[in-house]
């Protein structure tokens, strides 16, 4: 699946902990925004290691699932590119 991942952390000490676990599953695109291409396994894993950094009382992380066909739709003005792995294909 082709997720959207934005972030929110209030804590400085938090920040560079969410920002690097965020580097191993997608690719940055935005300072807190990350595209990741994930099994939905991944995702889970990927919530439940965010849970034990954030505070819910305190922090956001929003998770956008794109279909493909929303996913084809993406239009980038300046730097950058959509994010792709071997696995996704776009029809």
């Amino acid at each position: 699946m082709f997720l959207l991942v934005s972030y929110d952390i209030c804590d400085p000490k938090r920040l560079p902990k969410v920002a690097k676990l965020l580097e191993g599953y997608g690719n940055r695109v935005q300072y807190s925004v990350f595209e990741c291409i994930l099994t939905e396994r991944q995702f889970r894993e990927l919530q439940r290691r965010l849970l034990r950094l954030i505070r819910l009382e305190e922090d956001s992380v929003r998770f956008y699932r794109l279909c493909e066909a929303c996913q084809a739709q993406i239009e980038i003005l300046g730097q950058g590119k959509v994010s792709e792995n071997e696995y996704y294909f776009i029809t």
